[in-house]
């Protein structure tokens, strides 16, 4: 049955309603209580069974510890944060900032992350007051509802309207679409042409650009350490994170090294006859990913493909040939597969970085293992990425983890770049309006020496 878009959103502004006004008290006891209800393991557990079913994607065990993880993570970082009424004080300036709900928030969540996402939105979401409504890939629908019922049970449990979150039971791109023009904003995870459509609604709206995360191996690298990380991130939920190492460009004097201990954890380096075929698999018309193989066990993959690998193969690893349309390996593969550069000057290593995102995933993710400081600082300087991780599992690290300062989100912002508004994570305080109360101060008259000083010595006045 369809949708019923209007009611949905009466409901929606209705529960909404009640909560306008709630204390900081009261919002943080809701979002501790519906937290809770999708962290515990049971819970979870369910979420994650349901996923892989349902999508045919994933690793069970890896999607339990990312829904459990990241929606820990998130909770830990919505733990203490004023989110209701005063949030700002600058005596200074004679400034005081006060936060208010912006709505109803469309969330569109994607087929790969079918659980976590609307964990990690849905508590940002409920931390600002408002409601919100999930639009789910037509993948994951059951997965999203049965998600969406733990978190109603949280709601429930602390007597605050359940339709504060709701969730669409027959999504569609034309129902979608409908539903991004009634809200008050959007975050859209997801595919590109989602994230266009958020754009193009004529709503206010986050969205993500894609991924295609390349990592720098350089010559001061714990080669064992850099490749345990990189096998842990290719391998974890069969690469459905949109944060995977997609390509390693390593410094020729340890690319040898390197192979042989990504070997140790089961990477598969494919022979020229053997990326020929794996080409053809992964992309039959040339272009387009082959959806068959997005989420899928490499053993799989290589299978499909008519490689002869070990039963222990992990991942497999190609040697890249061009950057673009001629070698697809050089773009997003979704899929338990790396694509290996080599560079002889890191000024080449940086050139890989900024050409491999330019041909996809600009504004995404980077990375690099290295204890070289001028290194790390340098490739940060030049890479036009939203984010760079530095010695650790890429898709661990973008989205928050315990040992980096990352805030917990699995929607990322990838700025100009990648056609977003945003180049940081999408959190709390994405999903709150601002009000500014602006009291007299004593005048603060810019000194015109000090403006303009060295421009009139330079050039004259």
């Amino acid at each position: 049955m369809a949708d019923n878009l209007q009611e949905l959103i009466e409901r929606a502004r209705k529960a909404q309603a009640v909560v306008e006004f709630w204390s900081q008290e009261q919002v943080d006891e809701m979002v501790a209580a519906v937290g809770w209800q999708v962290y515990k393991k049971e819970n979870a557990e369910a979420c994650a069974k349901l996923a892989v079913e349902e999508t045919r994607m994933g690793v069970y065990e890896h999607k339990v510890l990312k829904h459990q993880k990241k929606t820990l993570g998130t909770l830990r970082d919505l733990h203490g944060v004023r989110s209701v009424g005063i949030i700002e004080e600058d005596p200074r300036k004679g400034l005081i900032k006060i936060a208010k709900p912006v709505g109803i928030v469309g969330a569109l969540t994607p087929v790969t992350n079918a659980s976590s996402t609307i964990c990690c939105n849905g508590l940002s979401i409920l931390k600002g007051r408002n409601a919100v409504i999930f639009a789910p890939h037509p993948s994951a629908k059951k997965t999203a509802a049965l998600t969406v019922s733990f978190m109603r049970a949280g709601l429930r449990q602390v007597g605050a309207p359940e339709d504060l979150v709701q969730v669409l039971q027959e999504p569609s791109i034309e129902t979608t679409g409908q539903l991004m023009k009634m809200v008050d904003l959007i975050v859209a995870t997801g595919g590109a042409q989602m994230v266009k459509a958020a754009y193009s609604s004529g709503t206010p709206a986050y969205g993500v650009g894609a991924g295609n995360s390349v990592t720098v191996v350089d010559e001061t690298a714990d080669i064992a350490d850099a490749a345990k990380k990189i096998f842990l991130s290719k391998t974890f939920d069969n690469a459905t994170s949109c944060s995977t190492e997609n390509s390693a460009v390593i410094y020729e004097g340890i690319f040898d090294a390197m192979i042989t201990e990504l070997q140790k954890h089961g990477g598969y380096l494919c022979s020229a006859e053997d990326k020929a075929k794996l080409k053809t698999t992964m992309w039959p018309d040339g272009e387009h990913l082959n959806k068959n193989i997005v989420g899928q066990p490499a053993k799989k993959i290589a299978d499909m493909a008519g490689l002869s690998t070990p039963e222990n193969t992990t991942f497999l690893m190609v040697l890249g040939e061009a950057i673009g349309p001629a070698d697809p390996f050089s773009g997003e593969k979704l899929s338990p597969v790396i694509t290996l550069w080599k560079y002889r000057e890191f000024e080449e290593a940086i050139r890989y970085v900024q050409d491999l995102t330019a041909y996809s995933g600009r504004g995404h993710s980077c990375g690099i293992h290295s204890f070289n400081e001028d290194h790390i600082l340098q490739l940060g300087m030049k890479a036009r990425v939203s984010r760079m991780m530095v010695r650790q599992p890429q898709c661990y690290a973008n989205s928050g983890d315990y040992v980096n300062g990352m805030p917990f989100s699995l929607t990322l912002g990838c700025g100009t770049w990648g056609g977003n508004i945003v180049s940081e994570n999408i959190t709390w305080k994405h999903f709150i309006n601002t009000t500014w109360i602006a009291k007299p101060i004593d005048p603060v008259i810019p000194d015109e020496n000090v403006i303009f000083g060295k421009v009139w010595e330079k050039y004259g006045k």
